[in-house]
């Protein structure tokens, strides 16, 4: 099986590309992700997602349809799992996870099987005419993630919010921790998830 790993810091690519080729999997650790992605058809691509960059990468190898997506979360949530598969990943993993279950992970898909952790599966499976509105932000809140999802920038938000550009930053670092999330990526989709957006 040929496998990229594709992820920021060179001794976690180069380590994990040592780990399968021990393996006996073909290994690419392509400088430039989408012209590999080109290049070969049906591999698998472990992409480390953590900026709002990775997560446009990881959408954008996934609709490919060539590739099969494995997510290495930074900082793994539910909310970021569920993310990961709605934007194409088939499993989703920590980074800390050891190196025989990234193998099993890879394995698993030869098989046909996907990894997905417990909590994002049951956010996935769950009834979503019945949402969880305890974490709801207040509304101001709110209207910063529409206008977010609207396209703006956070500059544009924070000229319109009254505040800086810095303490824009914080503020929605704040709300997407209360919200159990990592990037604003991950906190739209929640907030589509929970109907905040709409209304």
């Amino acid at each position: 099986m040929r496998v990229a790993v594709i992820d920021p810091l060179p001794m976690y690519r180069y380590g994990v590309a040592a780990l399968f080729a021990g393996a006996g999997h073909e290994v690419d650790t392509p400088a430039d992700s989408l012209d590999w992605a080109r290049r070969h058809e049906h591999a698998t691509v472990l992409l480390t997602v953590d900026t709002d960059d990775d997560w446009r990468l990881l959408t954008r190898l996934a609709d490919t349809g060539r590739h099969a997506v494995i997510a290495v979360l930074v900082s793994p949530t539910d909310a970021g799992g569920v993310a990961a598969v709605r934007a194409g990943a088939v499993s989703v993993i920590g980074r800390s996870a050891p190196p025989e279950m990234l193998l099993r992970v890879v394995a698993g898909l030869a098989n046909g099987q996907a990894t997905v952790p417990l909590g994002a599966l049951r956010l996935l499976t769950a009834d979503p005419a019945a949402p969880d509105d305890g974490d709801r932000p207040p509304p101001e809140e709110i209207a910063w993630l529409r206008t977010l999802a609207g396209g703006s920038t956070v500059a544009a938000l924070a000229d319109q919010a009254g505040y800086s550009e810095r303490a824009m930053f914080r503020l929605l670092q704040g709300l997407y921790q209360r919200l159990g999330v990592r990037t604003r990526v991950e906190a739209l989709i929640r907030a589509h998830e929970r109907g905040w957006l709409t209304g």
